[in-house]
């Protein structure tokens, strides 16, 4: 500074250094303060006692062989009651601190492997943390955060964990596929299983509505008419019945073939076909049926 000038102004919250023909004289502190040129006294620097932040960016090997980079954000500020050693007894406080940075670093991070170095990012700034506020309290300088602010593989090693974690994923997703696979088909084969069941219900009961409907029919024909016997009605409604048939295969709307015995000498053993085929729907629909219990007997 000139020596013809007489004042400094630090700003606020900054403290100026003032020496005397190069020796300490005093701390100018925020506002106007004199300083005597022609005295030999001059600014010799100031200290800000602001929080200040120092990102150190440091890179080291982990115990499974992966390189990362590693960045790590210091808070720090100088304390009032040691402006003097925060001063004079360095030369470069962040220099200073990117050492003890990189010396915790390199010596806590080779012990743990990759993943644990993600899931132990607190326990890494903790031990920084300590480890400054012990060896720059002597310095005139409060630690106040250690924080680990990134934390940077290889390219191709996040790659490969990008891999893996993609690869895990479709793994969990196939087997809730095909978990909701099973569960539908599950569901299908039982929705099947009933309707396949309702359905033969249903045409053991059409099967018996029908054996009734001749039974009656037959027994109205034989009041009716004399000389006829049972068999010769029910075989005249059985053909009744496949001429009504055929009528409404020849009416429908659906062009198809169909190719059936129709000779006059085959109608007979038509009938007969017709009519075991009812009997034995009637067997199977009894058979269906659960029997009557029977009562105890009284020993």
């Amino acid at each position: 500074m000139s020596c013809l000038q007489c004042y400094a102004c630090p700003e606020q919250q900054t403290v100026a250094v003032v020496e005397t023909c190069g020796k300490f004289d005093k701390f100018a502190q925020p506002g106007c303060n004199c300083v005597c040129g022609l005295l030999g006294q001059s600014i010799a620097g100031n200290i800000s006692l602001r929080v200040q932040q120092l990102d150190v960016r440091c890179e080291t090997k982990t115990r499974d062989n992966v390189f990362v980079d590693m960045v790590i954000s210091v808070q720090y500020q100088v304390q009032k009651e040691a402006l003097y050693d925060a001063f004079y007894k360095l030369t470069d406080s962040r220099q200073q601190i990117s050492s003890y940075v990189y010396d915790t670093v390199r010596a806590s991070v080779p012990k743990m492997d990759l993943d644990q170095v993600f899931e132990s990012k607190e326990e890494i700034a903790h031990s920084i943390k300590e480890e400054l506020t012990k060896s720059m309290s002597t310095y005139g300088f409060l630690i106040i955060h250690a924080l680990v602010t990134d934390i940077e593989p290889a390219k191709t090693v996040k790659n490969a964990m990008n891999e893996i974690n993609a690869a895990r994923r479709l793994r969990v997703a196939a087997l809730e596929k095909a978990e909701a696979n099973k569960v539908t088909m599950v569901k299908s084969a039982e929705a099947e299983a009933e309707s396949k069941f309702l359905q033969g219900q249903g045409l053991a009961r059409q099967r018996q509505a029908i054996v009734a409907g001749l039974r009656d029919s037959v027994k109205d024909f034989g009041d009716q008419v004399a000389d006829i016997s049972s068999k010769e009605v029910m075989e005249l409604l059985l053909i009744t019945q496949y001429f009504d048939m055929l009528r409404d295969i020849g009416g429908t709307n659906k062009n198809s073939t169909l190719f059936l015995p129709h000779s006059p000498g085959g109608l007979n053993d038509l009938a007969s076909q017709i009519r075991g085929g009812m009997l034995q729907g009637q067997a199977a629909s009894q058979l269906s049926d659960p029997a009557p219990s029977q009562p105890a007997r009284m020993q």
